[in-house]
């Protein structure tokens, strides 16, 4: 029945994970990393993680280290990134919300360059006027069950390993002699849940 449930689970979960109405389409094929004057007003479809948030003269920007998006156009989370940018948007996006170390993707249009200081680097951050955003739910990990079952095994006897199931008469490898399949291996390992967006917006 546990490993019945954990199943179930794991379907609602993976089918909640779907491209956003909001930001698909077609965009330019331009990085942060490649924004130069020439690129202003370019439509563009960028996402990482975010880093902090401001707040004034009647809108917010959100600093984002930029990743590749994945089939779902979220983050991927990797070591690869393309630099970072300033998304910003009028209104308030509420800090308590939006916080460091959550995933986003943003559309919208290049509009500038702005040099900011990142300790004591004069850092060019691109400046994206936000058309449409979505933030992602925080991304779940889940003990996934690999292996075999058999009626006589009991699944307190270890919490991460099993034994491998093979048919036939003999000793058993917890003292029994009887034609059933005996279990070896299996084992329980973490697996990363990619929930769906959280907050979707559009100005």
């Amino acid at each position: 029945m546990r490993l019945i449930a954990l199943i179930a689970a794991l379907l609602a979960l993976s089918a909640c994970t779907t491209i956003p109405e909001q930001i698909q389409g077609t965009f330019a094929d331009i990085s942060p990393a490649r924004v130069e004057p020439s690129v202003f007003g370019s439509e563009v479809r960028w996402g990482g993680v975010i880093v902090g948030s401001s707040a004034k003269d009647s809108q917010s920007c959100l600093e984002i280290l930029s990743h590749d998006l994945d089939k779902y156009l979220r983050p991927k989370l990797d070591d690869s990134t393309a630099g970072r940018f300033l998304a910003c948007q009028p209104g308030f996006l509420d800090p308590m919300v939006f916080t460091a170390g959550r995933e986003i993707t943003v559309t919208g249009k290049i509009q500038k360059i702005e040099v900011q200081k990142v300790e004591e680097f004069d850092y060019r951050y691109p400046v994206l006027a936000v058309d449409d955003l979505v933030l992602w739910q925080k991304r779940q990990v889940v003990l996934r069950y690999t292996g075999y079952a058999d009626p006589f095994f009991d699944p307190f006897y270890s919490p991460w390993y099993g034994r491998r199931a093979y048919w036939g008469g003999g000793w058993g490898a917890w003292g029994g002699w009887g034609p059933y399949p005996y279990y070896q291996t299996g084992f329980i390992k973490p697996q990363v849940l990619l929930p769906g967006p959280a907050i979707i917006e559009k100005n």
